[in-house]
């Protein structure tokens, strides 16, 4: 089973981006998501420096493929997503995860391969068949996937493909046209002053009775608490995931990845110990922010 790193999707000053893929490049990694899949308007890191940062994760035997906007707006947005495109098909060491249907287009009018991203919902086997066709060669399910879902597409899909799964971070669970980060700094969206970048791990909310709820992250609502689904690698495996995704949440998650490799070497079912702030409710069919233990395994809650 392979292990990969979804793309960033928090605001980070350059030179901590910089510092963190030049960590990844010696990180037990098999596939590297490259770019900004949240805000246009976080230009810190332009398409230069992030081809720059995958040559540099290519020449350390990573597979890396760029990751596009999983919500478009603007035709400067457009623009942007047709770079992407022209330049990872200029290098055939690179991939490109389209997140939004426009960028499945262009790959396919292209002819190219691409990665069906997990922002494409795709819930059913005809769905990802049509993907299939238009030249996806592996996807990521929708977050809210379980597994007697996940087995039912894979189960009556015509011809194979590889899958990966989101299984370790915040969930991203929908995207607005309005910014909450902006908002709650008393600023209009079109003139944020980039307040993301006050927020490395976005800012977390809660209900009224206290409860953690989301994660506000500029126009992205995520999960409250963090997705782990890292012990239940051998459910994951049996069920037709061939990638495990984990989602970077800060430096620290590369020791994490350190950890699941070990695990996945070692054939040991324990990766991580399960905190109060974890949940994998869905892969199990219960409320998705609740925490379900693996088959061997009980809960250790601190």
């Amino acid at each position: 089973m392979k292990i990969s790193l979804g793309p960033l999707p928090y605001f980070w000053p350059k030179d901590m981006v910089v510092q963190f893929y030049s960590q990844v490049a010696a990180a037990p990694v098999d596939i590297v998501y490259l770019g900004e899949t949240v805000c246009s308007k976080r230009r810190e890191m332009n398409l230069r420096d992030w081809l720059d940062i995958a040559d540099s994760l290519l020449d350390a035997g990573k597979e890396v493929a760029l990751s596009t906007l999983a919500l478009i707006e603007a035709e400067s947005e457009l623009k942007s997503l047709r770079a992407i495109c022209k330049a990872a098909n200029a290098n055939e060491r690179l991939s490109v995860e389209a997140n939004d249907m426009a960028a499945a287009h262009l790959m396919s009018e292209a002819g190219k391969p691409f990665i069906a991203g997990p922002y494409l919902n795709l819930y059913n086997a005809p769905a990802l068949a049509i993907m299939q066709q238009a030249g996806a060669k592996r996807w990521t399910p929708p977050m809210e996937i379980s597994r007697h879902a996940l087995e039912g597409v894979l189960g009556n899909l015509a011809t194979p493909i590889e899958t990966e799964l989101f299984a370790y971070g915040h969930l991203p669970l929908a995207l607005s046209a309005r910014c909450f980060t902006a908002r709650s700094e008393g600023l209009p969206k079109d003139d944020c002053r980039f307040v993301c970048k006050k927020y490395p791990q976005g800012i977390p909310t809660r209900s009224q009775e206290g409860e953690t709820l989301f994660n506000l992250n500029g126009i992205q609502t995520q999960s409250g608490k963090c997705y782990h689904l890292l012990n239940q690698w051998r459910d994951l495996q049996h069920a037709g995931v061939n990638v495990i995704r984990l989602s970077p949440e800060s430096p620290d998650t590369l020791q994490i990845v350190e950890s699941l490799a070990l695990a996945l070497k070692q054939e040991q079912d324990k990766v991580l110990p399960y905190q109060l702030n974890h949940s994998n409710g869905y892969w199990s069919r219960i409320p998705g922010m609740e925490l379900a233990a693996g088959p061997q395994e009980t809960p250790h809650l601190s």
